[in-house]
């Protein structure tokens, strides 16, 4: 059978590393444009790009999906799958073009936390379970057949970082599954469950980052969690950005309003919320390198 993968980040890299470990045949990558990044305005690659490079195989790197170039492209590629893992949007002209269909793998157990970000979401929202999802692409997004799923268990105190690698590992042992029974034609595609109440996992941007300290400790924990390491939570110290990384929740009564912080100005700095404090523990300083929380006072004036 053979496959073209559609993929950017690291999160996909396993999958198609996966794929090929299994030893089924790539016939093509579709990954991002490289991009200007840093000071110097270098194009940068892809993780997905490196790695299909590194093994030999070939790239494909539309600026658009529908350009009449890219679609001649890939289809002289004759795939009879299309396995996509953290890309974009495809239009119906492509996902429709393989004869076995186009499948994707998402971070949740659909049809719960559709959207671009479920990984943060699920985290945010103080959930204990979470897992990944095989399915047959449609028009609408995330909403296909489910091919596989496979959950995991979310510690109290597991960031999205952890999430994402615990969730990268098992998904490309999906994919690969997945795929594997595509091929033998031995899987059942099940309908996503209709429930009332669906959560949305939609695309995180900066003004959502900002923590309210007015919401409960617990609620503000998971804030940070859910957006750690990348995009960051954050609030405004001293007048300046300072991005929080990592926190622990104390259940004290707080004697002082939400938002005010206290601080031996050497090993601790802790923000009040509405029903206790946040003592932040490892933190950037606007203009400054990532660094723990000692380090951090040890620079500070208050």
């Amino acid at each position: 059978m053979r496959i073209v993968f559609m993929g950017t980040p690291d999160f996909a890299v396993a999958s198609l590393s996966a794929l090929q470990q299994a030893g089924l045949d790539i016939v093509g990558v579709v990954t991002a444009a490289d991009k200007p990044a840093g000071r110097g305005q270098k194009l940068s690659e892809s993780a997905v790009k490196k790695y299909a490079v590194e093994n030999g195989l070939k790239v494909l790197q539309p600026l658009k999906l529908k350009d009449p170039d890219f679609i001649a492209e890939l289809s002289a590629l004759n795939a009879d799958l299309f396995v996509v893992v953290a890309f974009r949007m495809l239009p119906e002209i492509v996902w429709q073009m393989p004869s076995k269909g186009t499948i994707n793998l998402h971070g949740s157990l659909l049809p719960q936390y559709r959207g671009a970000a479920p990984i943060n979401h699920v985290i945010i929202n103080g959930e204990k379970e979470s897992g990944v999802t095989t399915f047959f692409l449609k028009q609408e997004i995330d909403t296909g057949d489910i091919i596989f799923s496979d959950a995991v268990e979310i510690t109290d105190d597991e960031t999205a970082g952890d999430l994402h690698d615990k969730l990268m590992a098992i998904g490309a042992k999906l994919i690969v599954k997945t795929v594997i029974a595509i091929d033998a034609n031995d899987y059942n595609e099940v309908p996503q469950p209709q429930s009332e109440e669906l959560k949305s996992a939609p695309k995180i941007f900066k003004e959502f980052c900002k923590v309210d300290w007015n919401q409960s400790t617990q609620t503000v924990y998971n804030h940070i969690r859910g957006l750690s390491p990348y995009p960051t939570a954050f609030t405004i110290f001293n007048e300046k950005t300072l991005k929080i990384f990592k926190a622990e929740p104390e259940d004290k009564e707080p004697a002082i309003s939400a938002g005010a912080f206290l601080t031996d100005g050497k090993t601790y700095l802790k923000f009040a919320t509405k029903d206790g404090f946040i003592k932040v523990t490892d933190v950037q300083f606007e203009g400054k390198k990532r660094m723990l929380i000692d380090e951090f006072l040890r620079g500070m004036r208050l």
